[in-house]
């Protein structure tokens, strides 16, 4: 037994007090007493218990009181009952207000060690679950998600806006712009926080076997169903339900997924009986589901009931200033798990980083520096220490660096040799930005409209739309 375990024995008849004290402090427990509910509440508010054990009938302050103020103030902590005038009546009140248990004088010894066993086993497990949530709630508060850049303050405003509704959410964005990061940080500050949230990817599981992941089933509905199964809807009853890559689910699921919403309520495959729920939706995908719905694809009915509040995710490469601070954020992280001194990034790999496309967005940065960290031998990146397709890129201020054709007694083509310079300088802004105009303006330091003159009379194509 843990010396830990803290009890409170609560009787106004002082023998009783003392046999309840000297068994339990004799089985291990750490026990204080109170003769009344008056001195038992003021003793539990300087002392945390895991167990308080309290007769039904006190004068005064009676047990139920007791009952009721600790189901307030500290959820973990089971409370067992003791009564001299055992009823069903008493019994039922008592459970139905939240006592683990009750028993009767004059009462068995063996019988109620047993239960306060099984007590204490249940309150760690509820203290347990209760940090895990607070944990959660740390790891998904907003200012977790990283990004002082106007696009990313405007995905914090819209969050903080939606986050105690219950409206349906759809998140768009490429792959690996931390979709789900966001689903769990919208549900864990949210009211639904104490309830599951329950992540299902639609696209990595097969259609024939996807309708009862969703909604469950009965046992003999189909060849392997040996048992009844709840879905993962049910299993996210009062909470969240995360569907991932929603575009990728079969059309007759997407019938079956509409009713779902419109009613709230499921039917497991192979059975009649609807259950009803109490779910809030929140689906992702980086398809573009209008193009989707237009193609015959998606059901466009199912598409306006998950699109009732979007959220944008941008791409990384629309969002650069943000390159450092993720990489710093990603650097402490792995450190502190490899268990290595904090690293720091050089100038010219912190260059090199801002300047690459990342096609893989925030995932392809976060797995790319877990590499790096482990593959790195100092305490400072370098641009070298980073993978060739990052490293060997060159910025537009390299080329402009080399040195330029002499001048010889038969001259030179100086208007040729500044269009060759200003064709390849361009041609890597563009390749830099991954043909981003506006960024590879930026990186030549003209705007917009010169650049994109100048494409056409280069005759340069961007390598991706603006």
């Amino acid at each position: 037994m843990k010396q830990s375990s803290q009890i409170l024995i609560i009787d106004d008849e002082a023998h009783n007090l003392q046999a309840l004290m000297l068994l339990l402090s004799h089985a291990g427990y750490q026990v204080q007493t109170a003769t009344s509910g008056e001195e038992a509440l003021e003793i539990m508010k300087k002392n945390p218990f895991e167990i308080i054990i309290t007769d039904l009938f006190l004068p005064g302050v009676s047990g139920i009181d007791i009952l009721k103020q600790v189901k307030e103030d500290s959820p973990y902590t089971s409370v067992i009952l003791i009564t001299g005038n055992a009823s069903a009546e008493t019994a039922v009140e008592a459970m139905k207000e939240g006592a683990f248990d009750y028993i009767t004088k004059p009462f068995n010894f063996e019988k109620l060690k047993v239960i306060v066993a099984k007590a204490v086993e249940k309150s760690r497990l509820v203290a347990e679950n209760l940090y895990l949530r607070q944990q959660l709630r740390g790891k998904y508060r907003f200012d977790n998600i990283i990004g002082n850049s106007l696009p990313m303050q405007q995905v914090f405003s819209r969050m903080e806006r939606i986050v105690n509704t219950d409206s349906t959410i759809l998140i768009l964005g490429e792959s690996g712009t931390g979709k789900e990061l966001v689903a769990k940080a919208i549900h864990y500050n949210s009211g639904r926080k104490d309830h599951p949230f329950i992540a299902i990817n639609c696209g990595a599981i097969p259609g024939e076997l996807l309708e009862s992941e969703l909604f469950g089933h009965v046992k003999g509905s189909f060849t392997g169903a040996v048992v009844d199964k709840p879905g993962r809807f049910e299993a996210a009853n009062n909470g969240s339900i995360f569907l991932d890559e929603i575009g990728n689910m079969p059309m007759h699921l997407q019938i079956k997924l509409l009713r779902v919403l419109q009613e709230q309520e499921v039917e497991r495959v192979g059975s009649t009986h609807k259950i009803k729920l109490n779910v809030r939706v929140i689906s992702a995908t980086n398809a573009n589901l209008e193009d989707e719905v237009r193609a015959g694809n998606f059901r466009d009915d199912l598409y306006y009931r998950l699109n009732v509040i979007p959220v944008h995710l941008p791409p990384l490469r629309e969002r650069r200033e943000d390159i450092a601070l993720l990489a710093r954020s990603f650097l402490q992280k792995f450190c502190r798990e490899m268990k290595r001194p904090l690293m720091s990034i050089s100038p010219e790999a912190m260059t090199a980083l801002e300047l690459y496309a990342w096609p893989g967005n925030v995932r392809e940065l976060e797995n790319m520096m877990e590499r790096t960290v482990a593959l790195t031998d100092g305490e400072i990146i370098a641009r070298d220490d980073l993978p060739a397709y990052i490293s060997g890129i060159e910025s537009p201020a390299a080329v402009m660096t080399t040195t330029p054709p002499r001048i010889t007694p038969e001259g030179i083509d100086m208007m040729e040799i500044i269009g060759d310079l200003e064709r390849q300088m361009i041609s890597e802004a563009l390749e830099l930005s991954g043909g981003v105009k506006a960024r590879a303006a930026a990186l030549l330091g003209i705007n917009r409209t010169t650049l994109v003159e100048k494409i056409k009379r280069f005759d340069l194509e961007a390598k991706k739309r603006a």
